[in-house]
């Protein structure tokens, strides 16, 4: 027991305990299916006339307006937009000051069509050879109908810098997604992890597809415009649909969400990686070629090479259909990448490993299976230390709803799990420690529902743990407390 010099516990002290022992019995000893029930709001999409969806004023006013990182190193952006009636300026003005814009940057534009749908013409700016940790003001459209943004740029890359990102996925536009998008905004994250499905146009037919990718993309706005949306691909991003001559995959994603794929040597705007403050963020395509010898496997092999835990400590990765879920939909449908890179992951000591696709929340624990084959060795996931967390987090509110059903009895691998709307957040807080949180939707409301402190597995795992303690550990207790 702590103690002081005079023999008593300090009250600060003992809440420390009392959170230790709290967080230890749910992240790591027990089992938790959750039996909340809430009255969700109808998964149906919001009307086209909501203000949610609203246009903005002004002839070729910009609209749908995002931005995401640009770079390898968070130094760049791509702004992208939308104009409608006709191509109009692809040039940013940009500044450090509001309304003073010093910079430009000149984008590109480009259309595509997709059955009888049209779209607006998308503009799409790279900005770069910003400075680290600045405010910069932008400003996009002509005339009257100009429109002012801003955004931050991130940290230099440092193994202590704090940073913290949202994690959402399978979002959609119905009164949920709202939900989810609000409270998100209100978390205080300066980065969306985004795992996949976005729209969820492809529940539409002919001219209402590309209709709905416009509304959502007006819907984000509001956050993405401001900060950087890290994009991963998911099935409803495929929009294979031969019955309307559409049979070219991501058309609509690939033209509209704009990736810094060839930052990192990648071929490809499905799969690629960002370096963010401290985390190395890896991206990859669950509908894509992965087995031995496909453009992503060799590329990941290489990237994978290349990460710096002394530079960047949180290796991160992202991709849509879970490799570990106990949910009885899309069981199993990320098995076959499961056993093309769960050792890879497990070898370079992935942190976490983030998903979508089942419309509810689970974690795991560290696990692995990767002794498993054909003819012999363990069949079932077993503790590893060097494992990545498993977190499934496609509960973002889309209209398909929530995937209610899980496997009973809860694996031994589960941790924590619920069929409710919500989003997480990671907050890392230096090269040992970071603050995960899963926030449920409670009928509108913000209710915080799974908490745990996260090691780094590189730094806080090793035998350089003992010298770090002293210098790290100490600055994550003036907060909260750790185990």
């Amino acid at each position: 027991m702590l103690v002081t010099s005079g023999g008593q516990l300090p009250s600060f002290h003992f809440l420390i305990i009392l959170f230790i022992i709290v967080t230890t019995v749910r992240s790591g000893s027990a089992r938790i299916t959750s039996t909340f029930t809430r009255s969700e709001w109808p998964s149906t999409d919001i009307p086209l006339d909501n203000e949610a969806f609203a246009i903005p004023k002004g002839h070729n006013a910009p609209q749908q307006v995002h931005i995401t990182q640009g770079d390898y190193d968070g130094k760049a952006v791509i702004i992208t937009w939308v104009t409608t009636d006709e191509p109009g300026s692809s040039k940013v003005l940009y500044g450090t000051l509001e309304k003073k814009y010093d910079f430009s940057a000149e984008g590109n534009v480009t259309n595509y069509t997709f059955s009888n749908y049209s779209s607006g013409y998308i503009h799409h700016c790279l900005v770069h050879g910003l400075e680290h940790d600045t405010k910069y003001y932008y400003k996009i459209g002509d005339g009257g109908s100009s429109r002012e943004f801003w955004f931050q740029t991130p940290p230099k890359i440092d193994p202590d810098t704090s940073y913290t990102f949202g994690i959402i996925g399978d979002l959609g536009q119905t009164y949920n997604s709202l939900s989810t998008l609000e409270h998100y905004m209100q978390s205080g994250a300066q980065t969306v992890l985004f795992v996949g499905d976005l729209s969820y146009a492809d529940r539409y037919e002919f001219n209402d597809v590309g209709v709905r990718w416009d509304s959502w993309g007006r819907f984000v706005e509001r956050s993405a415009a401001y900060q950087p949306w890290i994009w991963t691909a998911g099935n409803h991003e495929v929009e294979y649909m031969p019955n309307m001559g559409e049979v070219l995959p991501f058309k609509s994603y690939l033209h509209r969400y704009a990736t810094p794929y060839m930052a990192s040597q990648s071929s490809n705007p499905l799969w690629y990686a960002v370096r963010r403050a401290s985390a190395h963020i890896i991206v990859l395509s669950s509908y894509s070629p992965f087995v031995k010898y496909t453009p992503q496997w060799k590329w990941l092999r290489e990237e994978l090479k290349r990460v710096d835990r002394e530079k960047t400590p949180w290796l991160i990765v992202l991709m849509h259909a879970p490799m570990y879920s106990s949910n009885v939909a899309h069981y199993m449908e990320g098995e076959s990448m499961r056993t093309v890179f769960e050792s890879w992951f497990v070898h370079a000591k992935v942190d976490l490993i983030f998903a979508g696709h089942v419309h509810a929340y689970e974690r795991s624990y560290r696990i692995s299976n990767i002794h498993y084959n054909i003819t012999n060795g363990d069949r079932y996931p077993i503790p590893d230390k060097s494992a990545p967390v498993y977190i499934t987090v496609g509960d973002g509110g889309n209209q398909e709803g929530l995937a209610g059903r899980f496997v009973d009895p809860q694996p031994e691998y589960s941790s924590f799990r619920e069929a409710s709307y919500g989003h997480s957040t990671l907050e890392i807080k230096n090269r040992t420690h970071a603050f995960y949180h899963w926030n449920r939707n409670d009928d509108g409301k913000k209710v915080p529902t799974d908490s745990v402190v996260f090691y780094n597995q590189y730094w806080a795992r090793n035998l350089q743990r003992r010298r770090l303690k002293r210098n790290h550990i100490r600055t994550i207790e003036k907060g909260t407390a750790t185990f």
